[in-house]
């Protein structure tokens, strides 16, 4: 593997879909806990402690004749417009998500073919070389799908390739259960490419599972709605409060370790691209991070977020987020060359990853 071939950044895109749901949407759902019995607070309650935690006040929801791969054939098309750069180049076509396609008004998962075959025939690549597979990763699929590309890149095997992460989540969501106004919909795309002599690209990286003791904090279960519960139909299931436990003991050790494998200072940091999983917590993961540093005061500016108007999309959060800086669509952010970045995400497995990066 040749040290002298760097992972680069050439192009973005990202596409969301038109429908924005406001919280004002939930105000007549009925919610129960877990154990079936009614949420003893009201919804207006609900909704506001619902905003306080997450800071979601809005999410996108794709329209009816949209599925999975069509928003994450969207994003590849704005990537490779965008750019310039023609389809029939890509060596690699990763696509990461979690439920496939799942049409509107069932709840059926469709994962024949891949994704990353369906998006490819889609944007009619006719190189047989543009190789086109999925990643189930849980919402730290992008991440992972780009240190993937990166090991292609480096060893000589590919010279560009696309990653694309792309999610629906609204028609997995339990409509019974509060933690379903967290999710949304999107698909985000970035083309990496091989370039030498340079000291832009990805720089370092880190991933770890931890399933023996956490993989059921992310899982798939029956409606809370007792009415329901005996439908064969699975919602996507959260045990939150010891997820959030979980991501603040163990994704600070895997953004120090990514940051010490790239002989990188975390003051050297221009930007944090984090999941957007909730607000709440992912200010509190980069405060225990700065806290291994010494107890520093992190600066939210640091970190930008996009989670109050778009939602948890997942696999879609981080690649929207920097399409959207990279583009100039977030206001007194930027990104500027020799900038250095880390991208972090945690979720199902549960897994957690980290990547430093170099513009």
């Amino acid at each position: 593997m040749s040290n002298s071939i760097r992972s680069v950044i050439v192009a973005t895109g990202s596409y969301l879909p038109e429908k924005t749901i406001t919280s004002d949407y939930f105000a007549d759902y009925q919610f129960f806990e877990k154990d079936g019995k009614r949420v003893a607070k009201s919804n207006p309650v609900i909704l506001n402690q619902f905003k306080s935690i997450t800071e979601i006040e809005e999410r996108r929801y794709a329209a009816p004749d949209q599925n999975t791969s069509d928003l994450g054939y969207l994003a590849a098309k704005d990537a490779l417009e965008s750019s310039g750069i023609d389809g029939e180049t890509l060596d690699y076509i990763i696509v990461a998500h979690n439920f496939g396609d799942v049409s509107a008004g069932n709840n059926r998962v469709d994962l024949v073919p891949t994704l990353a075959a369906r998006i490819k025939q889609k944007l009619h690549i006719k190189n047989p070389d543009c190789v086109v597979y999925d990643l189930p990763f849980g919402c730290p699929g992008w991440v992972e799908g780009m240190i993937q590309a990166n090991y292609y890149l480096k060893s000589g095997d590919a010279k560009r390739i696309m990653v694309i992460g792309a999610e629906v989540l609204s028609r997995v969501t339990d409509p019974h259960d509060r933690d379903s106004m967290i999710y949304a919909d999107g698909a985000g795309a970035v083309i990496l490419e091989a370039v030498t002599d340079t000291n832009a690209g990805i720089i370092s990286h880190k991933t770890q599972s931890h399933a023996v003791d956490y993989a059921d904090l992310l899982t798939m279960g029956s409606s809370y709605n007792p009415e329901k519960s005996a439908e064969k139909d699975l919602y996507i299931k959260m045990n939150g409060r010891k997820l959030y436990e979980y991501a603040l003991v163990h994704v600070p050790q895997v953004i120090k370790t990514a940051l010490e494998k790239a002989n990188t200072n975390l003051y050297d940091i221009k930007k944090v691209l984090i999941h957007q999983a909730n607000g709440k917590m992912d200010t509190a993961i980069m405060q225990r991070v700065f806290k291994l540093y010494g107890d520093v005061e992190f600066k939210p500016e640091l970190m930008p977020m996009n989670i109050s108007r778009h939602g948890n999309s997942s696999v879609a959060t981080i690649p929207t987020l920097l399409d959207s800086i990279l583009k100039g669509k977030m206001e007194g952010q930027s990104i500027r060359p020799g900038d250095k970045i880390l991208f972090a995400s945690v979720g199902a497995g549960m897994n957690i990853n980290a990547i430093v990066y170099q513009y």
